[in-house]
């Protein structure tokens, strides 16, 4: 699919979740197939940009990644502004990484726009051997707090394309259909305007760099 211009919709979707849950390899494995086994925290905020169709339109995803350490939580609100979906990703080979979802949630509803659109995403499937949380106790946690779910693996690629995905089909289902609070405020065309935000601390986002899980 060509970037540039030829895209019809453009749709900032977050990823956030623990530190080590795999972030950034989701990110580089949906928008460059690669996966990095020695990736590093991510400092600070950076994204990538992949366009893929959806229901006959061109919509390009702008995936932004950020640390998931506290100390770097001064860039929330800017992080979030703006955005359409977002991947509230686990690690299920670590139960603590679960425990925060509930957390990050909170955050997320806090900061983002009441009609975000959020997909619960446990990471590391192929650790199945070392299975920390149960894929039902997290099916229900998603049905409780209105979220879809998935597992994935950014490791084997199992199941990120299908994330992405769906969330970018809901995500434009709902604009579509007119439902989204000042969808034309936050999503604009391909002839409209984008906003660029940046992180505060005057750090630029990257479009590439040694991101981490």
């Amino acid at each position: 699919m060509a970037e540039g211009s030829n895209y019809d919709y453009l749709f900032k979707v977050v990823l956030i979740g623990d530190s080590g849950v795999g972030k950034s390899n989701l990110l580089s494995r949906f928008t460059r197939n690669e996966f990095n086994p020695d990736s590093k925290s991510t400092i600070g905020v950076e994204f990538a940009t992949r366009s893929l169709e959806v229901d006959g339109k061109v919509v390009k995803a702008q995936i932004w990644d950020t640390a998931g350490q506290e100390r770097y939580r001064a860039i929330t609100s800017a992080y979030y502004r703006g955005a359409v979906g977002a991947l509230l990703v686990y690690d299920i080979s670590k139960q603590p990484t679960f425990a925060n979802v509930a957390r990050w949630l909170k955050e997320l509803r806090d900061h983002a726009d009441s009609s975000i659109v959020v997909m619960l995403v446990g990471n590391k499937s192929d650790l199945k051997h070392l299975r920390a949380v149960l894929t039902d106790e997290a099916k229900q946690f998603a049905m409780d707090n209105g979220l879809s779910f998935i597992e994935t693996s950014a490791l084997d690629a199992s199941n990120v394309e299908a994330a992405f995905q769906q969330i970018l089909t809901d995500i434009y289902r709902i604009v579509s259909s007119k439902s989204l609070d000042a969808a034309d405020e936050v999503i604009q065309p391909s002839r409209g305007t984008t906003v660029t935000v940046t992180p505060q601390g005057g750090q630029k986002p990257q479009q590439q760099g040694g991101g981490c899980c």
